[in-house]
């Protein structure tokens, strides 16, 4: 499994990560999927080579994180940056019309946080607060703004080219941990390069091919079939809107196949079995651009 290869080359679990691996709020992400619920869709529009979770990526986000700085307070924020990621991910981010930024989702992350009294209890054995981990911007290893490079998005790289896009080996992977290494960008901060141009150079490819992806008719289709079935979920009174940041994916997909309303089986028989050749056009101004330029070697690359 390329995710059990990927995580081992990131390093054991440090010993005062264990704890909060088992809380509440992360435990809830084992249930929801890395690929916007898309798993579920019809197999003949994504063929995914291996599941991969929103507590995947929030671990191996941290452990990158770790290896970089030995920043407890950075590797906590990495682990806990994606608690309010709702079912569905960037679904939401569809049905909210949130499709240049995608970071709609993003309000709830302290809210969620301050509700996990086991979480609390272990921040204030360690001496720590809230405030030092819901604030993930505020370590820019974890995250900064594209062009750069930071752990969540060269792990969603790395994650996306494992399972969706297929276009990454053991070997790239391995290289991208050993080359990758902090360097002081033009804004005096930390950020993720590499010490290997030709691994730069494939990091940039691999981000180029999941743009085009993230673009087609394809995945902008079926990510809004899904939103408009959640959508109509929440005028059903089928769950609340809230519910999506405190429900698993299969807990959803269960309420929706309860459901008495035609047009959420009709849009349900769609996801599950559209061919790949009935894709419509769907026109979304403004998609989200996945640009990166790299450092590498201390100089960003551009194309």
């Amino acid at each position: 499994m390329y995710l059990d290869y990927y995580k081992s080359l990131l390093g054991e679990v440090p010993s005062f990560l264990k704890k909060y691996l088992t809380v509440p709020s992360m435990e809830r992400l084992k249930g929801i999927g890395y690929f916007c619920g898309m798993d579920r869709a019809s197999k003949e529009i994504y063929n995914f080579r291996e599941p991969i979770t929103r507590y995947d990526h929030s671990l191996t986000v941290a452990l990158m994180t770790y290896r970089l700085t030995h920043d407890k307070k950075a590797t906590l924020a990495g682990l806990f940056h994606d608690v309010g990621t709702p079912c569905f991910s960037h679904v939401v981010d569809y049905m909210n019309q949130d499709f240049e930024k995608q970071e709609s989702t993003e309000e709830f992350t302290e809210e969620i946080l301050e509700k996990d009294p086991l979480l609390k209890d272990y921040l204030k054995e360690d001496g720590l607060h809230i405030s030092d981990i819901a604030d993930f911007k505020q370590y820019p290893v974890v995250d900064n703004e594209r062009p750069k490079l930071c752990a969540d998005r060269l792990d969603g790289i790395i994650l996306t080219g494992i399972s969706w896009t297929k276009d990454i080996t053991p070997e790239d992977i391995s290289e991208m941990i050993r080359t990758m290494q902090l360097y002081q960008n033009d804004e005096g901060e930390p950020e993720i390069g590499f010490a290997n141009p030709a691994v730069g150079e494939k990091v940039l490819a691999l981000s180029h091919t999941i743009d085009e992806y993230c673009h087609s008719d394809a995945d902008n289709y079926m990510m809004s079939v899904l939103g408009d079935i959640t959508r109509l979920a929440i005028q059903d009174g089928l769950f609340t809107y809230h519910d999506l940041y405190t429900m698993s994916e299969e807990e959803a997909f269960q309420l929706f196949h309860q459901s008495s309303n035609v047009e959420i089986h009709y849009l349900l028989n769609k996801f599950y079995h559209l061919p790949k050749d009935r894709i419509p056009e769907k026109n979304i101004p403004r998609i989200k651009r996945r640009v990166i330029h790299p450092i590498v070697c201390g100089r960003r690359i551009y194309e």
